[in-house]
């Protein structure tokens, strides 16, 4: 498989997935702004937003892909026709999954109260009517619970099936129908707004529901429903999810401390400060971090299927060469430009000049964490694939440990920095016990290109985080002006800094032709 071309396919579509989410955010920022409203909002879309995390983007996928691929070899077909195994394991997973699902959804609609009091803390000593509000919001938001998780289980077998695009494409109907209800049921009370924006997000999930059946179904792959069969495979597959559960949502559990720490020691406000932050962190984390987790998964436990640990090594290597390419410029310019991306993406309406220094504050602290978001993405299939879910759970235990002592020193001090600095450090030292662990059982070793090409990434990356230090001055009136000054101004941003990286990589060495040709070029087929 050409990993820059499956990473390609899988990333365009969630490249358009966020592009729609900062337009979502945007016209969030206009009609609800950055007070009790968009905290309370923010807080009910939490937990389901975690699961979706959890999920679609981790656990289940970590632990259902593996699986389903070995059924899928043992099964020998070159299609769903042919994979009456792989078919039969998806059901017998479903028979589970599905009553658990319905049992949890109405555990938290019955105990929304202390949930939405231990997501925030109590808002901070809120009056009883605003947190009756937000227990109501919580309430509107559980059901997608359900329906997501749903989702991760259609999208693994297509992903199994090397059909990307399909689960990548999913998240566009979450925007779109969020965007929708800003754009046609908005009003000046944002407490309104922000109850429509709950009832979008429930519609959204039955929305992906459909898409991903009806998929499956054009794939040839129809589930049944049947009584739940816990048998043998079942209870391999349970016995890895929650595991994996706790090792691919560190990052995620760790934000909901910090959301339920801000929510409670700050003022109003700095929830959302963190979540706009998050989102714009958000952004290269989707494009790169989720699609090569989403392809490197299937790709090395089909070469470890086949006994090639030489290939699986050299996958795991071209990934992580593949994510500091991308990565490290990211972060660079994140830090040095957050405050007119900022500003030109939310600094309207209700959304003031002093949101907009908090907001940049906060994704600086993010951004110096990308790098180690991303790379557990490319550490962690190294163990998934090999059926380990366990060792990633005790290092992201450790991590949420460090991550809510962090917290707690830094929050005060610091303020709405202060969580995502502590969730940045947390983040990096998960990153580092899974390398050394990969290391010392010789599942991975960093090979000659990745390591004389690391450095020179990070040079060429700083080298354009100079040049676009000194053109935030020049593009900052633009920035706060009309619609379209600002689209221009970030067009104009990113333009450059994109130009200054591309070429430095070329000048250090870090990137050559030959390259872009080889990961550009189509496999042979054999």
């Amino acid at each position: 498989m050409n990993l820059a071309r499956a990473l390609g396919s899988v990333g365009g579509l969630t490249l358009a997935s966020r592009v729609l989410g900062l337009v979502r955010d945007s016209l969030f920022a206009r009609y609800v702004g950055a007070g009790f409203a968009s905290d309370a909002f923010l807080i009910a879309f939490r937990l389901p937003n975690m699961f979706r995390a959890l999920f679609a983007e981790g656990a289940f996928s970590a632990a259902f892909i593996p699986m389903f691929n070995r059924k899928v070899a043992e099964d020998g077909g070159d299609g769903p026709a042919g994979l009456p195994r792989g078919v039969a394991f998806a059901e017998d997973a479903l028979s589970v999954l599905l009553p658990v699902l319905i049992a949890m959804t109405v555990l938290m609609e019955l105990a929304a109260w202390p949930v939405t009091w231990a997501l925030s803390g109590g808002f901070n000593h809120a009056s009883e009517a605003d947190f009756a509000f937000a227990v109501q919001l919580a309430r509107i938001t559980f059901p997608y619970l359900l329906l997501i998780s749903l989702v991760s289980l259609l999208g693994g077998i297509l992903n199994s099936l090397h059909r990307f695009w399909v689960a990548a494409a999913a998240p566009i109907l979450l925007n779109l129908c969020l965007i929708i209800a800003l754009l046609l049921f908005h009003d000046h009370e944002p407490l309104f707004t922000a109850r429509n924006q709950a009832i979008a997000v429930t519609v959204s999930g039955a929305l992906q529901l459909a898409w991903l059946v009806w998929a499956c179904r054009r794939a040839g792959v129809r589930l049944r429903l049947k009584r739940p069969t816990i048998n043998a495979d079942v209870r391999r597959l349970l016995s890895l999810i929650w595991p994996a559960a706790a090792g691919a949502g560190a990052m995620q559990i760790n934000l909901v401390v910090s959301t339920a720490l801000a929510a409670s020691l700050l003022g109003a406000g700095s929830v959302s400060y963190i979540y706009f932050a998050d989102r714009l962190n958000q952004l290269p984390l989707g494009l790169i971090g989720i699609g090569l987790g989403t392809v490197l998964l299937p790709t090395i436990s089909a070469q470890l299927g086949r006994g090639d640990e030489k290939a699986a090594m050299d996958t795991q290597n071209r990934g992580m060469e593949l994510a500091l390419f991308l990565t490290l410029p990211a972060t660079v310019a994140l830090v040095v430009c957050g405050a007119p991306i900022v500003a030109a993406l939310f600094q309207h309406g209700k959304f003031t000049p002093a949101d907009t220094a908090a907001t940049a504050a906060s994704l600086a602290a993010f951004s110096l964490g990308l790098p180690s978001y991303i790379l557990v993405k490319v550490l962690t299939p190294g163990f998934y694939a090999r059926h380990d879910t366990r060792t990633p759970v005790r290092y992201a235990t450790i991590s949420m440990a460090v991550n809510l002592a962090l917290n707690l020193a830094f929050i005060l001090p610091l303020r709405h920095v202060g969580p995502p600095l502590a969730t940045a450090i947390a983040s990096s030292v998960n990153v580092a016990m899974l390398w050394r662990a990969l290391a010392r059982r010789g599942h991975f070793v960093a090979d000659a290109q990745l390591t004389r090409r690391a450095p020179r990434l990070l040079a060429a990356a700083l080298l354009m985080g100079a040049v676009m230090w000194f053109a935030n001055a020049p593009l900052a009136p633009w920035t706060t002006g009309p619609s379209l000054h600002r689209w221009i101004a970030m067009f104009a941003l990113v333009a450059a800094g994109a130009l200054v990286y591309f070429a430095a990589t070329f000048l250090f060495g870090a990137f050559r032709v030959a390259d872009a040709r080889r990961l550009l070029r189509r496999p042979k087929q054999v």
